[in-house]
């Protein structure tokens, strides 16, 4: 605060004296850095929990649609693929006869396409058949903004003998696009044109009578970071040379290992359903070990997934609990 010195309010010169520092003032004072309520007003907090009342729909897969602020949510019961906002609102996006379970999702926004697997376990039981019982592989691609189906590939044609189980989705700066089977030790490719193949098939990928292959992401450096359910086994796979895989040696367990999410370039998030955690972990080799440097409980849910919101904060996904046939998604706090 600015005050006129004693002098200045004495003698014959004191009006111009008040004058002039009166000036001063006013200049001085437009100096000063001016405060906007826009500025002043922050981002809306994202909520800690959504619990959506949308019974038996069974969500697999999540990711999070920054452009619309809202979650796009897949159903193993139903099919067909969903939207969540904050206010817990289910909306439909998109639906289609041969969706009979969609599992894994991706957002790819540069290409503005949402992918889905699509697998037949059986729980649909107004779509399943004989025909795709445990044997449908499938990628259907949508565009995002409209639900419109823009393509479906079949992947499991590309080894029709085989049992099949498309589960989880991962697509490099190219658009390629691969699925792992969580029941035939395959990772399947489709490229930008929608073009299949199978892009690994090796046994040591097996998951024997239970789930093998499951969450899958792209590391920029040119390579995938895959997931194994049944024993927790995380393989380093280069694109460029997908026979030259490896394994990544932990010093944590991660059976049950299902969803992950690659926060930055040296932290990977891994929803460990069957151990009711979510576990972040840490590689300062290029993946060639990892190390746990935090987690997080869902409780007594089988969560089954993980997505990024707001580039920071990471949302884990319950399909239901023992109690309740609707579903929730929750911020992961470490």
């Amino acid at each position: 605060m600015f005050s006129i010195p004693f002098s200045a309010r004495t003698g014959s010169n004191a009006l111009p004296r008040v004058v002039g520092l009166l000036a001063l003032t006013t200049g001085l004072l437009g100096l000063l850095p001016s405060c906007s309520k826009d500025e002043d007003s922050a981002p809306a907090a994202s909520p800690a929990k959504i619990t959506v009342p949308q019974r038996a729909l069974s969500p697999e897969g999540i990711q999070y649609d920054e452009t619309n602020k809202r979650f796009l949510v897949s159903s193993r019961t139903q099919g067909r693929i969903g939207t969540v906002r904050d206010d817990s609102t289910y909306t439909q996006l998109a639906d289609d006869a041969r969706l009979v379970s969609t599992i894994g999702l991706n957002l790819d926004v540069p290409r503005q396409r949402l992918l889905a697997a699509v697998s037949d376990i059986g729980v649909n039981t107004t779509r399943t058949s004989a025909a795709t019982l445990r044997k449908l592989a499938a990628l259907a691609i949508f565009n995002p903004s409209s639900g419109a189906l823009l393509s479906y590939v079949d992947l499991g044609a590309l080894r029709p003998t085989l049992p099949h189980f498309a589960n989880d989705i991962a697509v490099d700066a190219q658009g390629n696009a691969y699925i792992t089977d969580s029941l035939s030790p395959i990772i399947y490719k489709v490229d930008a044109q929608g073009v299949a193949t199978v892009f690994l098939e090796n046994a040591q990928l097996s998951g024997g009578s239970g789930f093998g292959l499951n969450g899958i992401v792209f590391h920029p450096n040119g390579y995938l970071l895959v997931a194994k359910t049944n024993d927790g086994t995380l393989f380093k796979v280069p694109v460029a040379n997908p026979t030259g895989f490896t394994t990544v040696t932990s010093t944590q367990s991660l059976v049950g290992a299902d969803g992950m999410l690659l926060l930055d370039n040296t932290t990977l998030l891994v929803v460990a359903g069957s151990q009711n955690t979510v576990f972040r972990m840490t590689s300062s080799d290029a993946w060639a070990t990892t190390r746990p440097t935090g987690s997080f409980a869902t409780g007594a849910v089988s969560a089954t997934t993980i997505t990024r919101r707001n580039s920071t904060e990471a949302f884990v996904l319950y399909p239901y609990t023992a109690t309740s046939p609707r579903f929730a998604i929750t911020k992961a706090v470490f």
